[in-house]
């Protein structure tokens, strides 16, 4: 049975993956990693899990075909790059750094390992936004996230947030942007709106940030030149025709973490470290969505 390791058990972690891993213990060795005696406990009378371990280095030390990173972001850039030089494949939260030269550092030294470097961009593997990614014909893509009423500090409201619509943007788009144009509004130090669009021979994206938008709201919008279709919270799929709005639902019994892409993402990073196969987010694209954020934020040093 092959060891997987997970080292960062924080919220991230307790509500999106170790649900998912508890589910899978009869494939794999499950190796997590906390200097919290009171956490391995809890965790391992809610789910199971029977290998705990203080360090990273007592994790490399088992030899794990993989580790899941679920750390600060802050401290992503040491720990993979760690783990790739021992050899292991990494999965990691977004954003792999918030500085584009490690970003690019630890993917190139993962080809020279021949190993993965998976960044955890869920909402490629949210079923709709798959349905999405059907569509043929692209010409016109939007992705929003709004807040109600969340200033944050600009880099970080644009890497920890904005980078969920520039990825989705940058998944769903057929073709190489030819033009980026970036916009935004700040108070202070703070966030209020960020806008990104890219164009590209055919089609037109707006990523749109509103952190002051009055509701909490998630929605995507594809026209293609046959169909128009919006997935709104990645759990309402409405497609619009001439004279007519159908609405679907995901299934009431569909795990939450079905519905927002956390659970096959981690079933398909598994199965590529298990089977050789190919990175299930690849590599250029999430660069792609990387180098889009840190150039958004590069336009305050303007």
């Amino acid at each position: 049975m092959e060891k997987i390791g997970v080292i960062g058990l924080g919220n991230i972690a307790q509500k999106a993956y170790l649900p998912v891993m508890a589910t899978l213990q009869n494939k794999y060795e499950w190796h997590l990693t906390t200097r919290n005696e009171a956490k391995g406990e809890m965790l391992e009378q809610k789910y199971g899990f029977k290998h705990f371990h203080q360090t990273l280095d007592q994790l490399i030390a088992e030899k794990p075909l993989a580790v899941f990173v679920h750390t600060p972001t802050q401290t992503h850039y040491q720990i993979i790059k760690q783990l790739l030089t021992a050899g292991i494949n990494v999965y990691v939260d977004k954003p792999v750094s918030e500085n584009l030269a490690e970003v690019e550092e630890l993917y190139q030294l993962a080809v020279e390992k021949k190993l993965l470097l998976t960044c955890g961009f869920n909402r490629r593997f949210a079923p709709f936004d798959q349905q999405l990614k059907q569509i043929a014909d692209k010409r016109t893509i939007v992705s929003e996230k709004i807040r109600e009423n969340a200033l944050q500090p600009t880099a970080f409201a644009i890497f920890d947030l904005m980078i969920h619509s520039v990825d989705t943007a940058v998944y769903l788009m057929d073709e190489p942007i030819q033009k980026v144009d970036n916009f935004l509004v700040t108070d202070d130090d703070n966030l209020e709106q960020g806008y990104i669009t890219l164009t590209g021979a055919k089609s037109h994206v707006q990523v749109i940030t509103n952190m002051v938008g009055g509701s909490n709201l998630e929605m995507t919008t594809v026209q293609g030149s046959k169909t128009r279709q919006v997935v709104t919270n990645l759990n309402l799929l409405q497609t619009y025709q001439t004279g007519a709005v159908t609405q679907t639902s995901r299934p009431d019994w569909e795990n939450t973490l079905v519905t927002r892409g956390f659970d096959p993402i981690t079933r398909a990073f598994l199965n590529a470290v298990t089977n050789d196969g190919e990175n299930p987010v690849s590599p250029e694209s999430a660069i792609l969505s990387h180098k889009l954020c840190y150039d958004l934020v590069k336009t305050i040093e303007k």
